[in-house]
């Protein structure tokens, strides 16, 4: 049973930093791709990064690229989000995915504010 946990939210002010954690289990086969997703109140679902890890390709948005970080520590089992210059638009839930074949599965999400 794949599971997925965040952690990491948290208030911080225009131009901060924050790091969110995805503690995940259950991945029999390394060949899962790991994302984080947000969702502020009266928009969309967006997708902010994502990391393979067969090959550890990594994706980004226009809206984050630059400033946000994935890595995957394996070892740990934990995915790392890494923002920095945070913006109040990047004020959301954010939700640890992970894709296995066509299955996802969600984490629970972890609430970032960024105020001005």
């Amino acid at each position: 049973e794949v599971q997925l946990v965040e952690s990491g939210g948290g208030l911080v002010q225009a131009g901060g930093s924050l790091r969110l954690s995805c503690a995940y289990s259950g991945f029999t086969f390394d060949d899962y791709a790991i994302g984080w997703f947000r969702q502020a109140p009266g928009k969309e679902r967006e997708g902010v990064s994502c990391i393979t890890s067969k090959d550890g390709k990594t994706y980004y948005p226009e809206s984050v690229k630059g400033r946000f970080t994935i890595s995957n520590d394996k070892s740990k089992n934990r995915v790392y989000l890494q923002m920095n210059s945070l913006k109040p638009e990047d004020t959301a839930v954010y939700y640890c995915n992970g894709r296995l074949w066509a299955y996802d599965y969600w984490g629970q999400g972890t609430q970032v504010t960024v105020s001005s």
